[in-house]
């Protein structure tokens, strides 16, 4: 005994000074989940699918950046067995990142149109908001603007908000453009909507409705779940939705420029199996039902009926661009847009 106790003790010890220490054992029925969407946006879901599956969930809220940077600190000591974020740009930085495991899903593969999720299975977009113009219908004649590109006519001086470049819904809608015009073209193009701005970007898409509302500018760039949420909100949110009209940017060229919030599971998650259930869950007919009437976003499921407010808005032509591609151009976006001094 005395022999054998002294031949153990040393493989364990070599054991443990090569692996570390053991990885906590994964709880069953249960997935962890980092989310950069707001708990109210996310919650009603999560806790359908566990009155579904009996998988209970446990829910880590924050901003994109920091959960990020969470998952990096934290590495294989992660409990986080999968990351909701908002924007490709954001997804295609957490793949980069290598915080992401590539998944294999008959189900997401069938449901999710290809320009809508990474090749290589890292991340799957589970709701869609377009990016859109707005304009104030009492003192704005809309006919002359029908595509991106008309923001940068001089004829529109100190007639347009927008927010910032360091939001990402800016970033990707530049990057859009990259890929499809080119660096030098989409250059000029901001610095010509620069040179049209009624005030410094600043705010959110929300304060832009608003600013065109109280007569602050005229035109604005937003998402259209924004305008969803207004429409539906106060009383004062609704009456600044009223006295804006809506946009779809380039009907006749390459569509209004699309984007999702989405998600992959965690490079080291313990609970795979389940992450890839919730995900499957949230592209169901009923989770993406939820996305249109409660969040007014549009679904990735094809054929999945809209609500009364998206309804409204009409038909119109998406851009059909692999948003994969606008992780690829981020980084080109954000030089781009600092140089035409686009704060």
């Amino acid at each position: 005994m005395y022999r054998l106790y002294s031949m153990l003790v040393p493989m364990l010890l070599l054991v443990f000074t090569v692996a570390g220490a053991p990885a906590p054992v994964a709880a069953a029925g249960e997935v962890n989940i980092y989310s950069a969407r707001q708990e109210a946006l996310i919650k009603p879901l999560l806790d359908r699918f566990t009155e579904q599956s009996g998988i209970k969930v446990n829910l880590v809220a924050g901003r994109p950046e920091a959960l990020l940077q969470r998952l990096q600190s934290e590495g294989r000591n992660s409990p986080a067995d999968l990351l909701l974020t908002v924007d490709a740009g954001n997804l295609n930085q957490a793949m980069v990142a290598g915080v992401f495991q590539p998944v294999e899903s008959a189900v997401l593969n069938e449901v999710i149109p290809v320009n809508l999720r990474d090749p290589e299975g890292h991340w799957f977009g589970l709701s869609q908001r377009a990016r859109v113009i707005i304009y104030a219908k009492d003192r704005f004649d809309p006919a002359g603007i029908t595509s991106y590109a008309d923001l940068a006519d001089p004829a529109l001086g100190n007639k347009i908000c927008i927010r910032s470049s360091a939001n990402v819904y800016n970033q990707s809608l530049v990057a859009s453009r990259i890929a499809h015009l080119g660096v030098e073209a989409t250059e000029e193009w901001v610095r010509g909507l620069m040179a049209n701005l009624a005030r410094p970007p600043r705010g959110g898409d929300r304060d832009q409705i608003r600013a065109v509302a109280a007569g602050q500018c005229d035109l604005a760039v937003v998402n259209t779940y924004y305008i969803g949420g207004m429409a539906n909100g106060s009383e004062a949110d609704q009456d600044a939705v009223a006295a804006t009209g809506l946009i779809w940017p380039d009907q006749e060229g390459y569509g209004t420029h699309i984007n999702v919030s989405g998600a992959g599971v965690a490079k080291y998650a313990r609970n795979r199996d389940n992450a890839v259930k919730l995900l499957e869950f949230l592209v169901s007919e009923e989770a993406q039902s939820w996305y249109a009437s409660a969040n007014y976003e549009f679904p990735v499921r094809p054929g999945v009926e809209l609500s009364d407010t998206l309804a409204a808005w009409g038909e119109f032509r998406a851009d059909d661009l692999d948003l994969a591609r606008l992780g690829e151009y981020n980084p080109e976006a954000v030089r781009l847009m600092d140089r035409a001094g686009w704060r």
